[in-house]
């Protein structure tokens, strides 16, 4: 089955990219969870719109993610949140939460796909989290969340 990405998939490809995969992964995991769409000609147009999203998004070259890695480890970033007695959150920090955090600490734009939280975020402190910037660039960030 031929389809056309419209986000990362880990291991296929990235949005935009023009895949050939088994027709059950296709039908039951990638288009209902809206990963891709089927291949036609008038999707080719698609493409493009996507492809042209994807690169506005992105970061130039290897030098301005060495740069921004630099930005982003050279601080610690603060993300306020709800907390309950004994320092437990009502629920988890989210992705969004602490790229809107990276984006307010460093002035770069950093999109929510391109964070990685290993274990969720469920306690006030100190935490990990990493940034992946470029194909051969990570940026490991401290967050630091603190009570609202």
């Amino acid at each position: 089955m031929k389809l056309i990405l419209t986000q990362e998939v880990t291991g296929l490809g990235a949005p935009g990219d023009v895949v050939e995969v088994k027709d059950g992964y296709g039908r039951n995991y990638l288009v209902p969870r809206g990963l891709a769409l089927r291949w036609t000609r008038g999707g080719e147009k698609q493409i493009e719109s996507i492809k042209a999203a994807r690169s506005s998004r992105a970061v130039r070259d290897l030098g301005h993610a060495e740069e921004i890695k630099t930005k982003l480890e050279a601080q610690s970033v603060a993300v306020k949140v709800r907390a309950g007695a004994g320092g437990r959150l009502f629920g988890a920090v989210t992705v969004g939460e602490i790229a809107d955090a990276l984006s307010e600490t460093s002035g770069e734009k950093v999109d929510k796909r391109t964070i990685v939280v290993t274990n969720p975020i469920k306690a006030l402190g100190n935490h990990e989290v990493a940034v992946k910037l470029h194909d051969g660039v990570s940026a490991t960030v401290a967050l630091n969340v603190i009570p609202a």
